[in-house]
């Protein structure tokens, strides 16, 4: 049954698709139905924002980034060498965006913070997706979406601790894949829960299907960890409101405040550290190909999270009792 849902699963997002496809060719997406509700605008544009929200008053994103600026962003991911050919592409990720559009990913506020967060988004993606270094041809940032799966997983990604939430499916293998790579049982049976997808038992969806990989990553970003925190998506665009505590941590609305929210203390907390300014320079990059220019990154405070105490502190080991 589980594969049965996966594979249509599957053949639904390419039928949205092809939908799009078609939508492009004639127009569609140009068409803006609103109406008040409780004295509020809200609309739906075209297929990409399909039922009514007040994001989908403004810009979709197939309007505001096109696909040569997808090509700009990733020109070397189906070069020989990239280990991911022809698996990523603009389509896959504009089908996979239209779940979320209508929640406010690349449609909150006006253009130019619609095309940071686009930006944003892919700045991580690019940056944990990525074969370039040094002396890469195109350079090092030229590289994102190089992959879309860990090539040598030194082990199976499976915690027993959720053997009653998230129990591992024998056979299944747990390593890193995706635009943001999921790793480990639970964040597969999470992510799979939210996106009605059998990931638990088919992990490997997610490296088979590029729309359900860029899905997974935007799903992430919408969704906070926890309740009392906001999500990327929300710390980035500044509909959070920070509180004392977050001011006194040095946590601000901003891009440094997602890498906290995504990656905890493997790269915030911990100084100018070449794994957070690898992700910051993929940003300001991408804001710069797509016309935006980094000096619209923000300051060093807000960009960065080198010195911002940590969301999600690391739980102390509980030391072990001697029995004598």
């Amino acid at each position: 049954m589980g594969m049965k849902r996966g594979v249509l699963v599957v053949l639904g997002l390419v039928m949205v698709a092809n939908l799009a496809m078609v939508a492009n060719g004639d127009d569609y997406n140009d068409k803006i139905v609103s109406k008040t509700v409780k004295g509020k605008k809200v609309c739906t544009h075209g297929w990409e924002c399909t039922y009514f929200s007040s994001y989908c008053c403004n810009q979709t994103i197939s309007e505001i980034f096109e696909s040569y600026q997808f090509e700009d962003l990733f020109s070397k991911r189906n070069s020989p060498v990239a280990k991911a050919v022809g698996f990523w592409d603009y389509k896959s990720f504009i089908t996979a965006s239209v779940m979320f559009q209508p929640l406010g990913f690349g449609t909150t506020g006006g253009k130019v913070m619609q095309m940071k967060e686009i930006a944003a988004f892919l700045g991580h993606v690019g940056a944990k997706t990525s074969c370039g270094y040094g002396v890469a041809t195109g350079g090092p940032l030229a590289w994102g979406l190089c992959y879309n799966r860990e090539l040598s997983p030194m082990q199976s990604y499976c915690d027993n601790y959720y053997k009653l939430t998230y129990p591992c499916t024998p056979g299944a293998e747990y390593y890193g894949r995706g635009a943001l790579p999921i790793y480990w049982n639970y964040n597969y049976g999470a992510t799979g829960e939210a996106l009605k997808v059998n990931l638990l038992d088919h992990p490997e969806y997610i490296e088979q299907n590029a729309t359900l990989a860029f899905q997974a990553a935007i799903w992430r970003w919408m969704t906070s960890i926890k309740k009392s925190q906001p999500s990327a998506h929300e710390a980035f665009v500044g509909t959070w409101k920070p509180t004392k505590n977050d001011t006194l941590a040095k946590r601000y609305p901003g891009f440094g405040a997602t890498m906290n929210l995504l990656y905890g203390d493997s790269v915030c907390g911990k100084g100018d550290a070449d794994e957070m300014n690898v992700i910051i320079s993929h940003y300001q990059y991408y804001l710069d190909l797509t016309g935006i220019g980094r000096e619209q990154a923000g300051p060093h405070e807000v960009l960065t999270c080198a010195e911002q105490g940590l969301f999600n502190p690391p739980t102390p080991a509980v030391p072990t009792q001697s029995s004598s």
